[in-house]
């Protein structure tokens, strides 16, 4: 039985892809080659506000705006290039990451939640850096190093700051009468 989207569901999808776009532009180049941006927040807020299902497809429309080469991701890049360069497991991963934030958020106790994000990142380090290992033949341990490591302190900042911050915006959501 297929569930319909309604239209301000498919707005608040919108409104998320491109608040996605936006986190991506906040880009700080690191020496491995993945920069360090905010998308991650984005992907995993739209999965907190917007449920695992709606989460998930603002994260797919993301990745599919950007493979068809509009300049979504980080620095405004956009094209199959990105999606199958040495970084394309992590967009790749993107649906994934917010479907379980989703899934934690669903499950209401803060608990929950946090394993729900903690799943999504190690998802996102896992496909990301088995992806980079295979397209640039390097060994887990190196693909690690370049792009895992780094982003390991940023990723937990976002597993304990998305909680409060996600609930809240999904609290003012709900007053505004915005419906989530």
């Amino acid at each position: 039985m297929r569930e319909k989207i309604s239209v301000q569901e498919l707005c608040q999808i919108g409104v998320f892809t491109a608040i996605i776009v936006a986190c991506a532009q906040i880009a700080i180049p690191l020496p491995g080659g993945v920069p360090l941006t905010l998308q991650t927040w984005g992907i995993s807020l739209a999965g907190m506000v917007l449920g695992a299902k709606n989460g998930a497809i603002a994260a797919i429309v993301y990745l599919l705006l950007g493979a068809v080469g509009a300049p979504v991701f980080a620095s405004f890049t956009g094209g199959m290039g990105i999606v199958l360069g040495p970084t394309g497991g992590f967009i790749l991963s993107f649906p994934l990451m917010a479907y379980l934030a989703g899934w934690g958020e669903r499950k209401g106790k803060v608990i929950w939640l946090v394993a729900g994000l903690v799943a999504g990142t190690a998802a996102n380090f896992a496909v990301g850096m088995l992806y980079l290992s295979w397209v640039m033949s390097v060994s887990s341990a190196v693909a690690f190093t370049l792009a895992v490591a780094p982003f390991i302190p940023t990723a937990i900042i976002r597993v304990a700051l998305l909680p409060v911050l996600g609930r809240s915006i999904k609290a003012v959501m709900t007053k505004a009468r915005v419906g989530i």
